[in-house]
Order: structure tokens, then sequence, then C-alpha cells
């Protein structure tokens, strides 16, 4: 237990490290705690920690499911329905049978073992990709796509993963059947996941209490995933459901102090999952390598390779014909204009694979029915982890340079300045309405001058902080103003400090004022209107 302990301690503090080693040379930090955690499974006396198959699937991927689903637009994703359908079920399922394709005919694996290897590394993860994509301004919409693909294509490969063992198990497949069972569990688990999201947001808008209401959200996602787990199902589809209808509809039910705490809570629950998921991921290195030695290396090697290549060739082969084929209808092309290549090249290149891939690979049973051992159960988990180490490094450290080198980044430049533009507009007549309403209020209502003196100097403040323009010298003034408010909030958060160590305050007092601060200082980060223009 103590061991444990300390190896936990361990953790956190190089999860730590890495990130802010990561942050100084501008690397995606799932790169290099992978390579951490491959270091420090090799230390002497390090515990070598089993990475728990249950523990991923069931304990972690519901939150990371979950939380990237309230994060995600449902107005964007349902206009993005059709390429993140075609990404994430049509792809997933293509790259499946490449690479069990692959795997037979140059290595000789049968096509069930094959089809078994293709559902386990045909997931892309989009962690590490966003990470970089985020910091390089790419367009909104190749995001968007990505992180709809992220959440739905672990359900295929989930379900397509469990129709291949109990293939191999029993013996027996019939794609019929399969089919039929894959479209009811779509159906069956978003209908349960709406049904979810919507007793979760009721249930905390009765609570009305934060901390309750925040228990009660990081329950939801355990709740959406479990049951269809339990009865044969993948339980991400109703996880995804569940968090695009609390997404949708939970801003009109979640109070503000909620949804505050909210978000602090869970970007930190999100920071510390990934970042211990990639930590152990590389773990696994040594017990792979011990596991080797009884393995012929050429084998593994060669398998790797293959595995790698096809799975890259077949989202190039994929992505392309999905973008542009359905364009060739009149109707889808004149609502959907067709995106340049580079969009479309974008979005190829972007096939990491990562920890579910891992996870899966691992809940391999090792016996059979009749009691033999699992068929290739080792070569499948090096296969796997070699294709997510070559993945995540190589497109991860690629993705940037090849951005650049595409100019994608300009569209995105570009995007981002109508963005807050419509961003201020939006803002502007939002405080119009108010003004009109108070206006009315003071026309109905028996309000003092004193009242209606201070309800003004609010509009007028929140009026001023906005931005004229975002040419490069507004920008510029902005940028000065704001940089000047933080040194004003720090000098009053001082003399509130003073007057705490004097005695003239209670530290009661002292966490009221501080807290005004505070918000401050979080409202002036999230009106910085800063934005690079081409």
């Amino acid at each position: 237990m103590e061991a444990s302990f300390q190896l936990f301690l361990i953790l956190l503090a190089v999860l730590a490290g890495t990130a802010l080693l990561a942050r100084r040379v501008d690397v995606a930090p799932a790169i290099l705690l992978l390579l951490a955690g491959i270091a420090l499974a090799f230390v002497p006396g390090m515990p070598s920690p089993e990475l728990p198959p249950e523990l991923i699937l069931l304990l972690v991927l519901p939150p990371l499911i979950y939380s990237a689903a309230v994060a995600m637009s449902w107005r964007e994703f349902k206009f993005n329905l059709r390429p993140i359908i075609l990404l994430a079920v049509g792809c997933v399922i293509f790259t499946a049978f490449a690479v069990a394709a692959a795997t037979h005919y140059l290595i000789g694996l049968p096509w069930n073992v094959g089809f078994l290897l293709g559902a386990i590394v045909a997931p892309p993860d989009v962690v590490a990709p966003l990470a970089v994509a985020r910091k390089l301004g790419i367009p909104r919409r190749i995001m968007v796509v990505l992180e709809g693909e992220g959440l739905a294509n672990d359900a295929t490969a989930l379900i397509l993963y469990r129709f291949a063992v109990a293939a191999i198990a029993t013996g027996l497949f019939s794609l019929p059947k399969a089919i039929g069972e894959f479209s009811a569990i779509v159906v069956g688990e978003a209908l349960f996941g709406i049904a979810v999201g919507w007793l979760s947001l009721h249930a905390r808008h009765w609570a009305r209490d934060s901390q309750i209401e925040i228990t009660l959200s990081l329950i939801t996602p355990y709740v959406a995933y479990w049951l269809p787990e339990h009865v044969g199902g993948s339980g991400v589809i109703a996880t995804v459901a569940c968090g695009l209808y609390v997404s949708w509809n939970g801003p009109l039910l979640i109070s503000a102090m909620t949804r505050l705490q909210g978000i602090f809570f869970w970007n930190l629950v999100i920071y510390l999952i990934e970042g211990l998921l990639f930590l152990l991921t590389g773990f696994q290195m040594r017990l792979l390598y011990e596991r080797s030695k009884s393995f012929p290396l050429d084998d593994i090697l060669i398998a790797i390779a293959i595995v790698t290549v096809m799975i890259v060739i077949a989202r190039f082969a994929w992505t392309f014909p999905a973008i542009y084929v359905p364009r060739m209808i009149e109707r889808i092309r004149r609502c959907d204009p067709a995106p340049p290549w580079q969009w479309a090249f974008v979005l190829s290149f972007t096939g990491v694979r990562g920890a579910v891939s891992l996870a899966a690979a691992l809940a391999l049973p090792y016996a059979l029915p009749d009691g033999s051992a699992f068929p290739y159960r080792d070569l499948i988990l090096f296969v796997a982890f070699g294709v997510i180490f070559i993945t995540l490094v190589g497109f991860g450290l690629g993705l940037a340079p090849v951005v650049r080198w595409l100019g994608v980044a300009r569209a995105g430049r570009n995007e981002r300045f109508a963005e807050l533009e419509s961003e201020i507009n939006a803002r502007r007549e939002a405080l119009d309405v108010a003004l009109k309403s108070l206006e009315s209020i003071t026309e109905s209502r028996d309000l003092s001058e004193d009242v209606i003196r201070l309800l003004r100097a609010r509009h007028e403040t929140r009026s001023n902080q906005l931005p004229n323009s975002l040419d490069p010298d507004a920008q510029l003034l902005s940028a000065a103003g704001t940089d000047l408010t933080h040194e004003l909030i720090e000098a009053e958060r001082q003399f509130i400090h003073d007057l705490l160590r004097d005695g003239k305050i209670t530290d009661e007092a002292r966490r009221h004022i501080e807290r005004d601060l505070d918000l401050e200082e979080a409202s002036l980060a999230n009106r910085e209107f800063r934005c690079d223009v081409p």
C-alpha cells in the first residue's frame, strides 16, 4: 500500500514537471508524458504498475468522453454529422478490415485475429492532436470534426472489438446479426443517454447546491456508461448522447456558481486523468519488454510496421473520398461547399492512437472458454503499444510543421478574427438589451436615483471594456489596459493582505474581497480580445 502511494506521488510530480517542460519546448504534453512513463518504467527499483483494463474502460473512459461531449456544441456537431459519422464509423470499420487483410496476407494471421487487431488500433485518439491544433489555430470546422470523431469512434471500435472477441471465443460470426446488434446498440444507447442527461439536469436544478450539483455531474457519465456496457453494449454512445444533451440544455438549468466551480473541477479532473493515462501507458513498456524475450523480435517489428503503415494508408484512402464524394451531389455541394484539399490532408494526418487502444489490448482474455490460450494475445499487445508510440510521437511532432507547410493556420486566423468580431457584436447587443430592460424597470418600479445610477455605471463600465475594433492599434490599447488592470488588482490584493496581517480585517473578510478580485481577474482573461491578424 505504501509503495503504491509513493508511486502515485511520483507520477503526480512527473505529471506536473513534464507539463511545464512541454510548455517550455512547445510540444504536446501527451508525447512527453508517454516518453517519461517509458523512462520511469526502466528506473531500477521502480514499481511496475499493471494498467487494469477495467479501470480504463469503466472508471476513466466515461468522464473523458462526457466532458468532451459537454464541451462540444450540439449545433456544430449536428451540422458536421455527415463527416463525423463517415470518420467515426466508416473509417474505423474500413481500417479494421484493412488491417485484417494486411496481417492475414503478409504475416499469416487468421482473419478473426486480424480483424480483432484492426478493431483495437482503428480509433484515433484526439487528445494530443487537439492540444497541438488549438495552439496552431487551425479552422474551427476541422477541430469540430476531430472532436466529434473522437467522441464516437471509440464506440464503433469497442463494439467491433466485442464482436471479434466473441467470434474468436465461439468460432461463430453472423454479419446480419452483427449489423442488427450494432443498430440496436446505437439507437438504444442514444435514447438512454438522453434520458440520463434529462434526469441529471433536473436533479441538479432541483438540488440548487453547487457541491451536490458537481457531485451529480461526476456521477452522470458513470450512470450513462455503466448500464449499457453491463448489458453488452459499449456505453460510449450513451455517454456521448448524455453529454451533448447536457451541453445544449444545461445553460438555463445550471446556476452560475455551479458552472464556475464545475469548470475548474472538471478541468482538473480531465487534466489528471489524461496525464496519468499517458504516463501509465508508457509504464507498460517494461511489461512488454519482459514478455518480448519469449517472442521473436523480428516478428514484432514487422507486425508493428505493417499495421502502422496500413492504418495511415487507410485513413488517407478513406478521408479524401469521404469529404469530396458526397459533394458530387448538387444539393450537398450547394449547402456545404467542398473545403480545400489541405483541410482533408490535416484530417488524414491526425491519426494518433492512444490509451483506449492499449486498454482494449490489455482487456483481452488470457484463455478461451475451452481453456486454450487466447491466440496471438502477446503479439496484439506488442503491436498496439508500438502503433501508439509511433503515431503519438511521429504524428504528434509532425502535425505543427505540416499545418504550417499547408498554410491551414492562415484560414484559422481569418476565422478567429471573424469569430471575435461577432462575439464583440453579440456582447454589445446583449448590453443594449440590458439597457432597454433597465429603462423599462425604472419606468415600472419605484427605484431610488442612487440605485439607478449604480446600475447605469455598471452598464457603462462593461460597455467601455469592449474594444471598438480588432485592428492592431486597438489590440495594443486593449492589451495595455488589461495589463494595467492586472497591476491595479495586484496592488489592491497586496493592500488587503497587509490589512489582514495588521489585524484590521478578519480572514473571512479577506476571503470575500479576494474572491471578488479573483473573479474580476478571471473576467479579464475571458475578455482578452486578441487576434493575430494575417
